[in-house]
């Protein structure tokens, strides 16, 4: 149902885990898709997959911290397809790093990649959607976020960039709303991507967090696309400023 013809994205940190869902998914749902991460040869491989469908993809090494190569993919993709309707503001790093540890680079390079990078992101795409008066952006939170009555121990970098972009969401919502671009946010719980890894090594770990999981597993990276892929639609037009949690009831429970 959900239909994205005609529609162009970017979407960082695309190259595997929940980005590459995202773009195989709108890429399904007949978007013209910009994969975008920090390695090019992967990139590539999900453009060969969604051209395998019969969709249409380009391939871009580009690093959300680096304002220059940001600006040279948006200048590509208008260059190639003539406008930006859709920004998915996905690429994001993960490390538990007690606090006492924690040095001002372990920091910075959470903070600019996971908030920053989402700043840089849209200050290069949004003036294209000012220009068309239209546009949506969808940013990837996280349940740990602060203000959700879980405290997430040896991450309060990690915490402080997700509670960054959701605060960011509202406020972006707000001041684009005039120009019929919507900003929301999602909010996963423990999905099954390579980032869950530093936890799904240690197997304590993993049982700690499924055990305050009502549905006793991990979320699977579609579930987390297919609402994108909402967002990102006509169907989700009265939506903005909203942040929505996907995290098998663990804040309810």
């Amino acid at each position: 149902m959900i239909d994205l013809k005609n529609k162009v994205a970017i979407i960082t940190g695309a190259r595997r885990g929940m980005g590459r869902t995202h773009a195989l998914i709108m890429a399904q749902a007949g978007a013209r898709v910009a994969i975008s991460d920090i390695s090019l040869e992967e990139c590539e491989n999900v453009v060969s997959e969604i051209e395998a469908q019969a969709g249409e993809a380009m391939a871009f090494k580009c690093d959300v911290t680096n304002a220059e190569e940001i600006n040279e993919m948006v200048k590509r993709v208008v260059g190639e397809w003539g406008k930006i309707d859709i920004l998915v503001n996905n690429a994001g790093v993960f490390s538990l790093k007690p606090f006492v540890e924690m040095t001002e680079k372990d920091w910075d390079f959470v903070l600019d990649i996971n908030l920053k990078g989402y700043f840089l992101m849209a200050k290069s795409v949004v003036p294209h959607m000012i220009k068309n008066n239209s546009g949506s952006i969808i940013n990837i939170s996280s349940i740990a976020s602060g203000q959700v009555g879980i405290g997430f121990a040896a991450a309060t970098h990690y915490v402080a960039s997700k509670g960054g972009i959701s605060g960011w969401t509202e406020a972006l919502a707000v001041e684009l709303a005039p120009h019929n671009i919507r900003v929301n946010a999602i909010s996963p719980g423990l999905i099954d991507t390579p980032m869950i890894d530093v936890i799904k090594e240690n197997k304590e770990a993993e049982k700690a967090v499924l055990d305050k999981i009502p549905m006793k597993r991990a979320g699977k990276p579609e579930e987390i696309s297919y609402m994108v892929a909402f967002l990102a639609s006509d169907m989700a037009s009265y939506m903005t400023g909203s942040n929505v949690v996907i995290d098998g009831g663990m804040l309810a429970g």
